[in-house]
C-alpha cells in the first residue's frame, strides 16, 4: 500500500450500510478503514436520502472509543431523489443545517437514469423543465452558496449537467462536481469534460470502476488517466464510489487507483492534489 499518499487522503464518494443494496462495510467499519490508513475524511454518500445523521454518530463513536489520537472525519450530505422529495429546498436546508457537506442531485431518480436503465419515467426527479432549470433548484442554490458546500450533478445528462452548472455559476455556486462523468450512464465526452472545466472550473469526479449489469464492472483507470492528461490534474478529483461487494475493499481500490497513476508518469505531487487538496478545498479542511 502507498502508505505515504494515504496519509491525509479524502474520498468524497464511498457507500455503505445500512443501504438497500448491500455494501462491503457499514458506516462503523469505513470509519476504522479509513482511521488504518490515515484517511483525513470520507463522504459517504446514499441513494436513499441522507447520510448527515450516520456520518455524525460515526464521529461520535471515533471519539468515544480512539479518543482523539487520529485526525479522521466522517461527512456526510443528501441525495435529491424522491424519497427527499425530490428538488427540495427544505429537506437541503436541513441537511446543511446538520452539517451535510453535499447536495448531490437526482441519481435513481433522475431521467437520465431512469431512461438508459430502460425503466419507467413516470415521477422522476426533473431538474430542468421547458428546458429551463426548474424554480426550486435557484432556491437550493441559495442553500448550496450560504452554506458553502458541493453541489454534484450525480446522475442527470451531460445536456442537463450543463444548463444547471451555468444556472449554479450565475447564482454565486462556487463548488460544483460533475459526477462520475466517465460511466456509461452518464457518459459525458471527454470533449465536453475538457469543455466543463474549462469554461466552468468545475471538478470532474473520477471513480475506480463502473457497474456493466449482472454484477459485472468495468475498470476506469485508462479512462480517466485519459481525462487527467486531457482536462488537467486541477480539474479532476480521484474518488472511488466504492463499497459494492463486487469490487475491492475501499482502501485497496484506492490504494489501486493510486499505483496505477504512479505508474503511468503521473507526477506525484499532482496525485496529491487529486486525492488531498481539491478535497480538502471542497470540504472546507486544511489541505
Amino acid at each position: 500500500m502507498n502508505n505515504k499518499m494515504m496519509k491525509g487522503i479524502i474520498d468524497m464518494h464511498v457507500h455503505s450500510n445500512p443501504d438497500i443494496r448491500h455494501r462491503a462495510y457499514d458506516d462503523f467499519e469505513l470509519m476504522e478503514a479509513g482511521i488504518r490508513v490515515g484517511a483525513r475524511a470520507i463522504v459517504i454518500k446514499t441513494h436513499q436520502g441522507t447520510t448527515v445523521d450516520r456520518a455524525y454518530l460515526c464521529n461520535r463513536h471515533n471519539e468515544l472509543m480512539h479518543h482523539g489520537d487520529n485526525n479522521f472525519t466522517m461527512f456526510g450530505g443528501i441525495t435529491l431523489n424522491r424519497q427527499m422529495g425530490g428538488i427540495n429546498p427544505f429537506a437541503v436546508e436541513s441537511a446543511l443545517k446538520l452539517g451535510g457537506k453535499v447536495v448531490w442531485l437526482p441519481t435513481q431518480s433522475a431521467r437520465n437514469h431512469l431512461q438508459k436503465m430502460n425503466q419507467p419515467e413516470d415521477g422522476c426527479v426533473e431538474v430542468l423543465r421547458d428546458g429551463k432549470v426548474v424554480p426550486e433548484l435557484y432556491d437550493i442554490f441559495q442553500l448550496v452558496k450560504d452554506y458553502d458546500v458541493v453541489l454534484a450533478t450525480s446522475h442527470i445528462s451531460p445536456e442537463e449537467s450543463f444548463r444547471v452548472i451555468e444556472a449554479a455559476r450565475d447564482s454565486g455556486v462556487k463548488k460544483i462536481v460533475v459526477t462520475h462523468p466517465e460511466w456509461w450512464l452518464v457518459d459525458m465526452s471527454l470533449d465536453a469534460q475538457v469543455r466543463a472545466a474549462k469554461d466552468y472550473d468545475v471538478i470532474l469526479e473520477h471513480c475506480f470502476a463502473q457497474p456493466l449489469g449482472g454484477g459485472r464492472y468495468k475498470s476506469n483507470l485508462p479512462m480517466n488517466l485519459e481525462a487527467i492528461k486531457a482536462c488537467g490534474y486541477k480539474n479532476v478529483m480521484v474518488c472511488t464510489d466504492g463499497g459494492q461487494v463486487e469490487n475491492p475493499y475501499w482502501e485497496d481500490a484506492l490504494d489501486q487507483y493510486i499505483q496505477y497513476l504512479c505508474d503511468h508518469d503521473i507526477p506525484k505531487d499532482e496525485i496529491y492534489h487529486m486525492t488531498h487538496t481539491i478535497q480538502a478545498g471542497l470540504l472546507g479542511l486544511d489541505s
